[in-house]
């Protein structure tokens, strides 16, 4: 990991920053929790207000997704290395202020935190022509556990997970997600006639990685002092911002199936049957 001497103090960048300072009665000492959480809003504004541009992207981006999910083929490619163009994109532009060796290294770091869990969206599908069951079966519970921690979090509050990195977290927040990522696995598994214990299992495990996934990108945007990755998504910030989980999910499913750990909801031939 590249040191801080590394990355330079001057200069614009084109994502919001956060202050660094730490000081007890300024704004800017919990500044850093608009970072994207595990149990809080994937843009800086965590107001009642940005909940409807949140809910209308959805509304537009998950039909499409799903969509092109189900169709498969070149379609469903191009989608997901759009995504991956664009998220390492993002990644370069919040780096853009480190230089040489580290400038190398981050930019190795980043073609790695897209190209992994890419690969695996893409090759899990490919699988045949029920493999796409098993990419909903990701998306179910990463978005049921965002969701879940999210309101879960904000409701019953409690001891913080991890405040270094997000100090909006907790832990109350981190296990309702764990619970409804469960659930959202096992009602896939239900619906596509999958072993509901290995199903609830499986969730379980790609839960806990989406949580990680989004842990990672909060302690990625720390590192570099900014509160989102971008603002292409309304409510929601960046790309970055809205994939974590899900490339946390994507990454950890994938090696699964090559390990055989996967069961019968991954079509892609390394899965084990």
């Amino acid at each position: 990991m590249p040191s801080s001497s590394s990355c330079r103090c001057s200069g614009p960048i084109s994502t919001t920053r956060i202050s660094t300072r730490r000081s007890g009665s300024s704004p800017a000492a919990s500044g850093a929790s608009g970072e994207s959480g595990v149990n809080e809003p994937k843009t800086g504004a965590r107001s009642a207000g940005n909940l409807a541009p949140r809910i209308l992207s959805s509304l537009v981006l998950v039909p499409l997704v799903l969509a092109l999910t189900w169709y498969g083929g070149v379609a469903y490619v191009l989608l997901m290395i759009s995504i991956a163009a664009v998220a390492f994109g993002e990644w370069m532009t919040v780096t853009a202020r480190t230089v040489g060796g580290a400038r190398a290294a981050w930019i190795a770091l980043g073609l790695l935190y897209v190209g992994i869990p890419t690969a695996g969206l893409v090759l899990l599908r490919i699988g045949g022509p029920e493999a796409w069951i098993g990419i909903v079966f990701i998306f179910a519970i990463v978005w049921a556990t965002d969701t879940a921690a999210y309101f879960g979090g904000r409701t019953i509050g409690g001891p913080k997970l991890w405040p270094r990195i997000s100090p909006n977290k907790t832990w109350s927040g981190a296990v309702a997600g764990l619970l409804a990522g469960i659930v959202a696995g096992a009602l896939v598994a239900a619906a596509s006639g999958a072993p509901l214990v290995a199903a609830a299992v499986l969730a379980a495990v790609l839960s806990v990685a989406s949580q990680a996934g989004d842990l990672l990108e909060s302690a990625f945007k720390r590192r570099f002092s900014v509160k989102d990755s971008g603002s292409l998504i309304p409510g929601h910030g960046g790309v970055l911002d809205r994939i974590d989980g899900l490339y946390g999910a994507a990454a950890a499913a994938w090696i699964l199936s090559l390990a055989g750990f996967s069961g019968p909801l991954f079509g892609w031939s390394g899965a084990a049957a």
